[in-house]
Parts: C-alpha cells; sequence; structure tokens
C-alpha cells in the first residue's frame, strides 16, 4: 500500500506536490469516488484516475541525455520546435526533464516518469550542484571572479555562493572559458551571471549534475541511469532536504 499522491507521482502524471493539489481540488477518484484524503493509501488493485484519465503505473525509468543546442527542455513545443522528448523515439513512457538547459544551452540533462524522484531533485531551496563551462566576452579580473563566487545580485536577488575556476583565455579576441558550480536553479542563472558581471555568454555547456558527467555520451545522444546512479541521487537529494 502506497499514499495516493506518490502512485500518482511515480505514473509519471504529475510530481507529488502537483498531486497533493489535484487531489485537494477533487479531480482524484479512487474506485469511482472522490478523494481528497492526501493520506489516503491504495493499492495496486485499485482503480485511480485523475480529471477522468486513468492512472497507468509504469515502472519507472531514469535518463541521462546530452543535450544539444536548439532543442527545447520540455515534452511539447507550441512553436513546433524540437524537445527533448524527441530525441527518445523509441521510449514509449511518458518521460519528461528534471528541470530545464536554455535552447541554445547544451549539455547534461536527466529524464525520468517518476515525479517523486524529479522534485526530489529539484527542491527549491536545497538543490544538486552543477557545473557548467562557459564561453565569454572578456577576460575577468581576480576581483570579478571572486564576485561569481561570492555572490551576484541579479534582480530576483543576490546568487548563493558559487565555485569560479579559469580554463583558459584567448586575450587577442578578448575572450575566456570558464567553469562556474551552482546548487540554485533559477531561470538564465548562469547566463545572468556573467552579464551582472559585464562578461555575455557567447556559448554555454552543463558538464555535471553532481556527480554524473557527459563521460562517453555523445551530443544528442543519452544513457539509462544505473540502478546504483538512482539511489545515490536520491540519497543527495534526501540528505539536502532534512
Amino acid at each position: 500500500m502506497e499514499r495516493i499522491q506518490k502512485v500518482i507521482a511515480q505514473a509519471g502524471i504529475a510530481s507529488r506536490r502537483k498531486a497533493e493539489q489535484l487531489i485537494q481540488e477533487g479531480k482524484v477518484t479512487v474506485n469511482g469516488k472522490v478523494v481528497k484524503e492526501l493520506g489516503m493509501k491504495v493499492g495496486p488493485n485499485d482503480q485511480i484516475e485523475v480529471s477522468g484519465v486513468p492512472v497507468e503505473k509504469e515502472e519507472p525509468v531514469y535518463y541521462l541525455l546530452y543535450k544539444p543546442r536548439g532543442v527545447i527542455s520540455a515534452v511539447s513545443d507550441d512553436k513546433g520546435r524540437k524537445t527533448v522528448v524527441d530525441l527518445f523515439p523509441f521510449v514509449e513512457k511518458r518521460i519528461y526533464p528534471v528541470g530545464r538547459l536554455d535552447y541554445d544551452t547544451s549539455g547534461l540533462l536527466l529524464l525520468t516518469n517518476d515525479g517523486d524522484f524529479a522534485n526530489a531533485l529539484m527542491h527549491p531551496k536545497y538543490e544538486i550542484e552543477k557545473t557548467y563551462v562557459a564561453k565569454v566576452k572578456g577576460i575577468p579580473s581576480r576581483e570579478l571572479m571572486r564576485q561569481l563566487e561570492r555572490g551576484v545580485m541579479l534582480e530576483d536577488g543576490k546568487t548563493a555562493p558559487a565555485k569560479a575556476k579559469m580554463i583558459s583565455m584567448d586575450r587577442r579576441k578578448q575572450t575566456s572559458i570558464i567553469e562556474l558550480t551552482i546548487h540554485e536553479g533559477r531561470n538564465r542563472q548562469v547566463r545572468r551571471m556573467f552579464e551582472a558581471i559585464g562578461m555575455p555568454v557567447i556559448k554555454l555547456k552543463r558538464e555535471a549534475y553532481g556527480f554524473l558527467t557527459l563521460h562517453g555520451v555523445n551530443t544528442g545522444d543519452f544513457r539509462e541511469l544505473t540502478p546504483h546512479e538512482v539511489k545515490q541521487l536520491r540519497n543527495m537529494a534526501l540528505n539536502k532536504n532534512r
């Protein structure tokens, strides 16, 4: 027996938090009866519907994708642009991205049909560290690098402390390649941080997500996470969210 919101999340319909909202709105039925009790437990033989659509419990799947530039981090796009889900033509389960990468940003992105897992990783206060490599205009001074590490004031508040490392610089072209590790998940955060110190991003790639890297994966390709990797990610999220 499992809590109904957990079953809905594991079916890939919504995160657990969204599932709780749907329950409270009276949009969930169990065996034909509307349920508004969040703690209710259901078994494998119970018939669950969300907004009239039967919940079919799927086996959870977890993928690591090397997202190319020019692809939307979404399940669908009203402008007809290619989405990350389009890169999984032979996966029949209803997967969706954990968080997002900008259209013009490449790199490591996780996809799953486990809403509970996705929700834990995207906890708004304690997100897992993500490492980016950015090619930017200009060559930063030591003070600007320290500013990135201490936190940069953006329109939605100061960023949390980060790790910044100079990889290389081209004095002739006046460009730099900088590695930046953050644990927040604000919209276009890395690009905005560099813009705030007067160094616009030319190219951006997410190299790592926690302990996961792109090693062995080509642009546009993906691989399944191992059970051990999934367990490690769960433990990281649980430890951070305590």
